[in-house]
């Protein structure tokens, strides 16, 4: 629908927009509700705006009309100069808010300005406002980046909201009767009085399973996220929920080796050099892997200026990776630093703030480490590039060997394989960070269950009947809906196909948001570019997985650029080894959250099965680490947010209790 809004319309008699700098540490956030049915004040909005200052940024600024009020708060990132929000058009009649970036925003500025548009920065801001207005929804096929919105149409009382691809920037929204409010964050939304503070069983029980909420759903009732490659459509107090983007159906082209590194060597050539586009200080976030040493290449060929790097290290533990960090810093010259995480850092300190800036819980133990990585980065620089989604994209987590070889022991009689799990059960539990007797025991324990339950099993939390023991209302419905969704590929592309719809987004892109904003850092993952996702899919297995080596492809793009060693280790992950750190450092923390009464008071846990969680662990006749952690990170959210249990209300399926109309 070409020049939608273009009408010079006057501005509106009863709009407001107010806007003011700071010289905070800020990053980008948005805010908004619309109030059709039921008028409001403006605190509603400037409250939420403040609650989102961490996000950033520089500069926070509202918009206020009749229908709607809108809220921004930005840390400037590119065009420092302007590019402030709420951006409003040049006839007053749409209005922009954003959070994240647009990589290839100066190419469609052009296209733009050969069809009439002026500018009056080089923001990307206002570069998605001109092609809404030009394209109006299909603009967002065209843009390159990640991104939560809002664009608001004063003459239509129209509101759209979008969210990128892969589900890399965040964006909730909930319904209020004919009203829609939504945030960057769900605390800015707990601060409308429509949206009630009640926590959705549902969601508990895939977060007990999973150790994340899968998407639609988040851990507040009826608080929704925005599917990632997906927009909504608010027009007076109807809504309509569209995908302008999915994952392709995988069909494996016949690519030979040769041309499908060359393919990948240029996607990852144009993407690095689009990720490093910034008027602020940039560095990358460096393991020693393979994943961020492959940024780190790429990096080093798109720029002569000297490169920054980050990393945490774990010195004296086995999983340090300290001698792998140093070669590809020393290879490419970097400037470096470096914190050591270990147990004489004040621990309890970092996760007690973890309730607060992760308002929806995730139960990946790996976000202590992320958070001290921001942390410290934030004191070097503003932007991070990071190596998310190279391991969904082209097979890089072990549990797709599990799922492998699980396939083969299924084949032996149930009574074999569970007089396995019996024997392995006697090996002495390990203070190691993921041992081999940890590995054995989920391995054997998910080949007693189906291969989709299996394959969210090694990567999660509790069985089901581990959960039942302790959990009041424990039920595997919605799980059950949501492994069914792996049934209809093979192989080991339907496992890639999920990790990239729900693990990616939900855990490990939503764990590595929370953890950057909280230090007002924004950390950018080249490997995400949607073309390099389409690829990705293309390829045949054998590219991904060959034999037992994971991400062959990848592997035998870098043959000649990093060292052999860096190619031929073993991926660690990135966590902390919570097993041991439990039975020591974090012991007095884990049982002064953890107690009677706190688990009591909840009404959703019995205290004996948790008490015998603790005794098991903390006496080492199990390794409950990872489980402990997501309890505890749960308690401390419940307590923060003061979560109180929901009305009892008939069962739904996952689809209807979305509540939001969907079409193709």
């Amino acid at each position: 629908m070409k020049g939608r809004g273009k009408s010079r319309l006057g501005k509106p008699a009863s709009c407001k927009l107010r806007t003011r700098g700071g010289s905070g540490l800020f990053l980008c956030g948005i805010v908004g509700y619309t109030h059709r049915s039921q008028p409001t004040t403006s605190n509603y909005i400037r409250k939420a705006v403040r609650v989102l200052a961490h996000r950033g940024p520089d500069q926070q600024g509202v918009y206020e009309s009749a229908d709607v009020s809108l809220g921004s708060v930005r840390l400037k990132i590119i065009d420092l100069a302007s590019g402030d929000q709420p951006l409003v058009s040049e006839d007053r009649n749409t209005v922009i808010i954003f959070n994240g970036e647009i990589y290839n925003h100066a190419e469609v500025r052009e296209e733009l300005r050969a069809r009439g548009h002026r500018f009056l920065s080089t923001s990307d801001t206002e570069v998605i406002l001109a092609a809404f207005r030009e394209w109006d929804t299909d603009c967002f096929t065209r843009l390159r980046g990640m991104f939560g919105l809002a664009l608001w149409t004063e003459s239509q009382s129209r509101l759209i909201l979008a969210r990128d691809r892969l589900g890399i920037k965040p964006l909730y929204f909930y319904r209020a009767g004919a009203d829609i409010c939504f945030a960057s964050e769900i605390k800015a939304l707990l601060e409308h009085p429509a949206v009630h503070r009640r926590i959705s069983i549902d969601a508990l029980n895939c977060f007990l399973s999973l150790n994340y909420v899968p998407s639609p759903h988040s851990m507040v009732e009826g608080v929704q996220k925005l599917p990632p490659g997906h927009l909504l459509e608010w027009i007076d107090g109807n809504i309509r929920l569209t995908a302008y983007w999915r994952p392709p159906n995988i069909d494996p082209q016949p690519w030979t080796l040769e041309d499908a590194k060359l393919k990948l060597d240029s996607l990852l050539c144009e993407s690095v050099r689009e990720h490093l586009i910034s008027d602020v200080p940039l560095g990358i976030w460096v393991s020693g892997g393979l994943d961020s040493s492959t940024l780190v290449h790429y990096a080093a060929q798109a720029t002569t200026a000297r490169l920054k790097t980050l990393s945490i290290t774990f010195r004296g533990r086995s999983f340090d990776e300290s001698r792998y960090i140093a070669q590809i810093t020393e290879r490419y010259g970097t400037d470096h630093t470096q914190f050591d995480l270990n147990t004489d850092v004040d621990l309890p300190a970092a996760i007690e703030q973890f309730a607060y800036y992760s308002d929806d819980p995730c139960g990946d133990a790996g976000a202590l480490p992320v958070w001290f990585l921001a942390k410290m980065s934030r004191e070097q620089v503003t932007v991070a590039l990071s190596g998310e989604g190279a391991d969904e994209l082209f097979g890089g987590y072990i549990t797709y060997l599990a799922d492998r070889y699980s396939g083969w022991h299924r084949r032996l009689p149930p009574p074999f394989r569970k007089a396995g799990l019996g024997l392995v059960r006697y090996i002495p539990v390990s203070d190691e960070k993921i041992s081999l007797e940890y590995k054995l025991k989920r391995f054997f324990q998910g080949s007693l269950m189906s291969a989709e339950a299996a394959h969210v099993f090694w990567n999660g939390a509790f069985a089901e009947d581990e959960k039942s023991e302790f959990f009041l209302q424990s039920h595997e419905c919605f799980l059950k809906e949501i492994l069914e969704r792996m049934r209809g590929g093979s192989g080991l592309n339907r496992y890639l196909m999920f990790d990239l719809q729900y693990y990616l987004p939900d855990d490990i892109l939503c764990k590595v948001d929370r953890m950057s904003m909280a230090h007002s850092l924004e950390v950018r993952p080249p490997f995400l570019d949607h073309r390099i996702c389409e690829f990705a899919l293309s390829l045949p297995e054998k590219f991904k997985i060959r034999g037992s080596q994971l991400k062959f492809i990848l592997r035998e793009l870098m043959k000649d650029k990093l060292p052999a060693s860096i190619l031929g280790r073993k991926k660690v992950g990135f966590d902390i080894p919570a097993h041991d750190w439990f039975r020591g450092a974090l012991r007095p923390f884990l049982l002064d959250t953890i107690t009677e009464d706190t688990v009591k008071n909840t009404g959703l846990f019995r205290w004996d099965g948790v008490e015998s969680l603790l005794k098991d662990h903390l006496d080492r006749r199990a390794n409950w680490g990872y489980h402990l952690w997501g309890l505890m990170i749960l308690l401390l959210w419940m307590k923060k947010w003061n979560m109180c249990l929901p009305a009892p209300a008939k069962r739904q399926t996952f689809e209807q209790s979305s509540g939001v109309p969907t079409l193709p």
